[in-house]
């Protein structure tokens, strides 16, 4: 009884209970805060990680533009009917190269974080161009006219550049070939064996979309098929240190 009636006198002192909310609040967030100051890294390192190509950078900033993340996340929970669907669950590491990320919460659509590979270059073709030609009960607008806006790497080395300011390890060798790895990543006939050096021999390269030049579809294609494929989950194992 003497503890509600200790409660009574808080709540009726408006400035007591705004002191005491403010020394909660700052107790609370010093306890969350203080401890990231003694770690090197809050992202765990994780085996296959790379920068986007240019190629692929490109495409991200058309999908972020078309606005692709407002109802498609890219973020599997570590939930069994997540996992059963989508595959692992994300990891943080995952989206350590992305300004802004693409985490999310909203699903229109599906989660898009393990979808590349899972479908051919002509599907996600045929998707863009008409949702509703593949997936009948799609609300998905049409992105046929991607098809139609070519694209020159005019800026792209700048592109790099820029994200290397915010961390991103973009190395001068790769700015220096962003141009010739921009082109090179969509033409299948072209010398990539520099391209395949400075980023793996996991990167795609082909003619995304069928067509002669690189398109805006070329690029949102390659980010697309991309994304989910770098981590071998087969072989990964969580750092039980951490």
């Amino acid at each position: 009884m003497a503890l509600i009636e200790k409660h009574k006198i808080i709540e009726r002192n408006a400035t007591l209970l705004l002191v005491l909310s403010l020394l909660v609040v700052t107790v609370g967030g010093l306890v969350e805060i203080v401890p990231l100051f003694f770690l090197q890294n809050t992202i765990e390192k994780v085996e296959g990680m790379r920068p986007y190509t240019p190629l692929e950078l490109t495409g991200r900033d058309i999908y972020v533009r078309e606005g692709c993340y407002v109802c498609h996340s890219q973020m599997i929970r570590p939930m069994r009917d997540e996992v059963e669907r989508y595959g692992h669950y994300s990891l943080a590491a995952e989206s350590m190269y992305d300004h802004p990320f693409q985490w999310g919460s909203k699903r229109t659509g599906p989660d898009l974080a393990r979808v590349g590979g899972r479908y051919s270059d002509e599907w996600h073709v045929a998707h863009l161009i008409n949702p509703q030609s593949v997936v009948p009960e799609s609300v998905m607008p049409k992105y046929g006219f991607l098809l139609d806006r070519m694209i020159e790497p005019t800026y792209i080395r700048q592109r790099l550049e820029t994200d290397r300011l915010v961390g991103v390890p973009y190395t001068d060798e790769m700015i220096e070939n962003a141009v010739a790895d921009f082109e090179a990543q969509a033409d299948p006939e072209a010398d990539t064996d520099g391209l395949l050096e400075r980023y793996g021999d996991k990167v795609n390269v082909r003619n995304f979309d069928g067509r002669p030049g690189v398109s805006e579809m070329d690029a949102l294609v390659a980010y697309l098929q991309m994304l989910g494929t770098l981590v071998d989950f087969s072989t990964f194992e969580p750092d039980a240190s951490r």
